[in-house]
């Protein structure tokens, strides 16, 4: 452990031992009995859930990742039935703080559980990879422009343009063009 320590003053690496027979490894809490381990999901006590509030302006994509994301942890970690429990409810307490209606979580919920299911099944046919293409998402009418593409080869990703820096250049208003780069700015 010193030699490692010493072969980068900005790294420092540190043992870490069981309290309780349980460990933490990144998010995973690993506790150890005398016939079996179990697994659950481990958070910081620095850890904040948070994520994209629903009424904001960015794609629904996009709101659903971190949701789409504990959730798919949720279903293939090999976690105990109490972990999945407390697993659940704090995605609900999540999708709640940030007022995303609930009926959308369990849909997402069952959305993943048929998907992994499908995984199981053995295929017959292979598949050409897709290709993405990304869209600006400006209103809901790219939605209809996506559908378009659902049944081709192509994955579309959508991209806000609601950005600060694009609020902030909109607004300045540039009335010379002389070589300082000095520009009259109405706000």
């Amino acid at each position: 452990m010193n030699h490692m320590n010493n072969t980068d003053k900005h790294l420092v690496l540190k043992l870490l031992e069981e309290e309780n027979n349980t460990i933490n490894y990144l998010d995973f809490s690993i506790h150890r009995n005398i016939n079996c381990t179990h697994l659950g999901i481990y958070r910081k006590s620095t850890h904040t859930d948070v994520t994209i509030q629903f009424s904001s302006n960015h794609p629904f994509e996009h709101k659903l990742a971190a949701f789409n994301f504990y959730i798919h942890r949720m279903l293939t970690l090999q976690i105990t039935k109490q972990a999945k429990q407390q697993e659940r409810k704090i995605i609900l307490a999540v999708a709640k703080n940030y007022e995303f209606p609930l009926h959308i979580i369990h849909n997402l919920k069952k959305k993943l559980i048929t998907k992994k299911r499908r995984k199981k099944l053995p295929t017959t046919t292979t598949q050409q990879a897709k290709k993405w293409v990304t869209l600006s998402h400006h209103s809901p009418l790219i939605r209809k422009i996506t559908n378009l593409f659902k049944h081709s080869n192509l994955n579309i990703a959508l991209r806000t343009t609601n950005t600060i820096h694009r609020q902030l250049t909109d607004k300045i208003v540039k009335t010379s063009t002389n070589s300082s780069g000095i520009y009259k700015t109405q706000m």
